[in-house]
C-alpha cells in the first residue's frame, strides 16, 4: 500500500456561491465517508486561509507561507491505496465534490515511522 496526498489550491473554491457550499459539503463529506468505509481513508482537513507560519532551523518565526509562494494548499485528504490510479480515482471522486481540480503525490514511504506508528497501536 502506498499513501497518496490528494490536496488543492487556496482559494479553488471561491467559485462556488455562498448558497451552494452547504451542498458541496454534503457531497465532499459523503466521498469521505465512502474513503471511511473503503479503509482507504487515513486523514484529511481543510487549511485556514492563510494563517501559516515558517519556523526556521534557528527557531525564528515568521509569518507565511514563504514569501516566494504563489500557491497554498486549501485542503487535504491522505489516502492509503494499492496504485496510483485508485489515488487518482479518489482525486476524481473529491474533485466532482467539492467542484474543484486535486493534486496528487505520492508519500515517500518511511520504514522506520511505520513501526514507530505500529509500535503506538496506530498503524
Amino acid at each position: 500500500m502506498a499513501r497518496y496526498l490528494i490536496s488543492f489550491n487556496d482559494g479553488a473554491m471561491d467559485h462556488i456561491p455562498d448558497g451552494d457550499l452547504p451542498e458541496v459539503a454534503k457531497a465532499a463529506h459523503a466521498v469521505l465517508q465512502e474513503a471511511v468505509d473503503a479503509g482507504v481513508f487515513v486523514f484529511g482537513a481543510g487549511l485556514q486561509r492563510q494563517q501559516a507560519s515558517v519556523v526556521a532551523t534557528d527557531g525564528m518565526v515568521t509569518d507565511g507561507p514563504y514569501p516566494e509562494t504563489k500557491e497554498v494548499i486549501g485542503g487535504f485528504v491522505v489516502v492509503d491505496v494499492a496504485a496510483r490510479e485508485e489515488a487518482l480515482m479518489w482525486a476524481a471522486k473529491i474533485a466532482g465534490s467539492c467542484r474543484c481540480a486535486q493534486e496528487v503525490r505520492e508519500l515517500m514511504p518511511d520504514p522506520e515511522v511505520d513501526a514507530v506508528l505500529r509500535q503506538a497501536g496506530r498503524r
